[in-house]
């Protein structure tokens, strides 16, 4: 009797009609990973976004009925990367479920000083596939084989990516590009580019940063300042206006990762040409 239960408990939960749902709950902290999840586990799993397109991951607060799916669940797959809202609602979601399993995003992943958005590179993404992938079969074992084929079709599709965001980038000589938060640099590192924020250290840029930010638009001969939907377009506003440029958004945090960033590839290829 107790071995039945200890597999129902790994195998599905229960609704509230009594009958069993044969799906993995899985809470994930931003919407890219929901692509990651539910590419791997596929059909098996049932994905719920902490933190929903559009709010940011620096003042969410959990919902009611998110707070009901988190004593529901059965893993939870973190970044792991310093992301705010995992420094500050991880424990206290493990301490409501303590027999949720935690996954972690970030396991290999090489971090650049606090900059948390490891998910902007698609090398990185891959990591946090396979990190998602090997915890997934510690909790459903007898689908091992279908988790890795859906895993190695996923994973090819970011080297897929990869490469188009190669042959996107890598023939311009001008290598610098300005954004309002500093959401990309991962991104930058792996393709040999230089990201300029404008927000400096989480705070809204000053008169004397604003005009920092100008003079370094104007020596690198910028065209346009990035902005994130999370985010004011108000700082970058005032730098487009004086170096007679452009806004245009790019989203760290889309529904569809893949598509989401060939996107940002041909934005940002805008500036380098």
């Amino acid at each position: 009797m107790i071995v039945i239960l200890l597999i129902s408990s790994l195998s599905g939960c229960v609704n509230e009609d009594g009958m069993k749902n044969e799906k993995i709950g899985v809470l994930v902290t931003i919407p890219p990973q929901a692509e990651f999840v539910k590419s791997v586990g596929g059909e098996r799993v049932d994905v719920m976004v902490m933190i929903p397109p559009g709010a940011s991951p620096h003042a969410y607060t959990p919902t009611p009925s998110q707070l009901k799916a988190v004593s529901e669940a059965e893993i939870y797959f973190k970044v792991g990367s310093g992301v705010e809202f995992e420094e500050v609602w991880l424990d206290r979601i493990i301490a409501m479920n303590p027999d949720i399993i935690v996954i972690d995003g970030s396991r290999g992943i090489s971090r650049l000083d606090d900059d948390p958005h490891i998910w902007n590179s698609p090398i990185n993404a891959r990591k946090m596939v396979e990190n998602f992938y090997t915890g997934l079969i510690m909790v459903d074992p007898d689908h091992s084989d279908e988790y890795m084929s859906n895993r190695d079709e996923y994973l090819q599709r970011l080297d897929d990516l990869d490469e188009y965001i190669h042959e996107k980038l890598d023939g311009y000589t001008n290598r610098v590009f300005m954004v309002y938060h500093p959401s990309f640099g991962y991104f930058a590192e792996e393709y040999n580019l230089t990201q300029i924020s404008v927000e400096r250290d989480g705070k809204e840029p000053t008169p004397k940063v604003l005009q920092e930010c100008i003079d370094e638009a104007k020596r690198y001969n910028l065209s346009y300042i990035y902005v994130e939907p999370q985010f004011t377009t108000q700082g970058a506003r005032t730098i487009a206006d004086e170096i007679g440029g452009e806004i245009l958004f790019i989203d760290p945090l889309p529904t569809e990762y893949i598509t989401n960033m060939q996107t940002i590839a041909d934005q940002i290829a805008l500036e380098l040409e």
